[in-house]
């Protein structure tokens, strides 16, 4: 096997390495502190091509491949995971499934302006009695004569929802067909019947804005409508596999920022005499945090070279998530436990590590919902 990268992929790493040491991992702090979104940020990972790695350089945005998406990731995720999911968001979840069904006319307005930097774009499945379960959805979506469509209904845990221009929506077009009634729509957000919520109170990533959306009488048309009337639901599953890519990548650059933060700190720090990395209770975490860090990071890169390759990447793309979000919240436990007092400090990033890292065994998709994808798939068994 090759584990070599091209030059066009280390290139896009380095520049994201970049912009993560430079820009963000200084300023992540703040953000988390204060629960402001960092536009100005991801307005500078635009202009670098980073938020449509994937998308063609025809609709603005880098013309890369899934192993570029995923190095610049685990850069950006590195210095700080908030930034991190905003970049994922607008890569996996709104411009894959744009790019995948969406007309001519569609990327060029939609994708072109998230991928350029200059609009932030949402991903809206969820709601407030259905996470998991994306089929019960009630947010409703009326056919009227002229074939337009009025969307009435509530959508929650919306990642960007208050800033987002566009947002890829999901409805029941027509309720009786269960998961084969969901339909999905372009919604342009600054038009009358759109609503936002309040902005979650999170524990983590607080620097990625999150609120509750409604909608009231807003009116879609045609032309709007993302792929065939009904294979909405089809659409949402495709993404979310793309999006758990994304999100293993987040966890392995969250992963791997404790871990190196823990290493430099086991060599400096010391007790009874000599530094704590020469005791064999904190070399046996060491050695199974580097292992978890190294699986996490085959696995995320395996599913995005089937992606990139065109084959199916599902079952590959949940071991990815499942293992990579383990990883990151175990070893951000090990590193808040083995930097000790200091772990507890808001004076060190550790503790963020921590209230990040659970988020990944949550979004698109929990652990419990990858284990079932990953089963099923197995044994053929529904």
């Amino acid at each position: 096997m090759d584990f070599s990268f091209t030059e066009e992929q280390l290139m896009i790493q380095d520049v994201a390495r970049r912009i993560a040491r430079e820009k963000i991992a200084p300023s992540a702090e703040h953000f988390d502190r204060t629960g402001e979104f960092p536009l100005e940020n991801i307005r500078l990972l635009g202009e670098n091509g980073l938020m449509g790695i994937e998308v063609p350089l025809e609709y603005g945005g880098a013309g890369m491949d899934p192993i570029a998406y995923v190095l610049a990731m685990i850069e950006v995720a590195a210095g700080d995971a908030a930034h991190s999911t905003i970049m994922s968001v607008n890569n996996s979840l709104f411009c894959s499934g744009i790019l995948k069904n969406g007309t001519e006319a569609q990327k060029q307005k939609y994708v072109r302006a998230i991928a350029e930097g200059s609009a932030i774009g949402a991903f809206a499945l969820t709601e407030p009695q259905s996470g998991s379960d994306a089929t019960a959805m009630r947010c409703r979506a009326v056919r009227q004569t002229d074939g337009s469509f009025i969307i009435n209904g509530k959508k929650s845990w919306i990642t960007s929802g208050p800033v987002a221009k566009y947002i890829v929506l999901f409805a029941m077009s027509e309720p009786e067909k269960g998961s084969r009634g969901i339909t999905a729509f372009m919604i342009d957000t600054g038009r009358p019947g759109f609503h936002r919520g309040k902005t979650e109170p999170k524990l983590g990533i607080r620097a990625s804005a999150t609120c509750e959306i409604e909608f009231a009488d807003y009116v879609v048309q045609p032309d709007e409508v993302l792929g065939k009337e009904g294979d909405g639901f089809k659409t949402a599953m495709s993404v979310l596999d793309t999006g758990r890519i994304g999100i293993a990548s987040q966890a392995v650059g969250l992963a791997r920022a404790a871990y190196e933060a823990t290493l430099a700190y086991v060599k400096e720090r010391k007790a009874f005499g000599q530094p704590i990395g020469a005791f064999q209770m904190t070399q046996a975490k060491i050695a199974d945090m580097k292992c978890k860090l190294d699986a996490a990071t085959l696995l995320t890169l395996r599913a995005a070279w089937l992606k990139g390759q065109g084959q199916r990447f599902t079952t590959e793309a949940s071991m990815a998530k499942l293992t990579a979000s383990e990883a990151a919240m175990w070893i951000a436990h090990q590193a808040v436990q083995i930097h000790a007092g200091m772990g507890y400090s808001k004076e060190m990033p550790l503790e963020r590590y921590f209230r990040d890292a659970k988020i990944t065994e949550i979004y698109e998709g929990t652990s419990e919902i990858q284990r079932l994808v990953i089963a099923r798939n197995e044994t053929g068994i529904r």
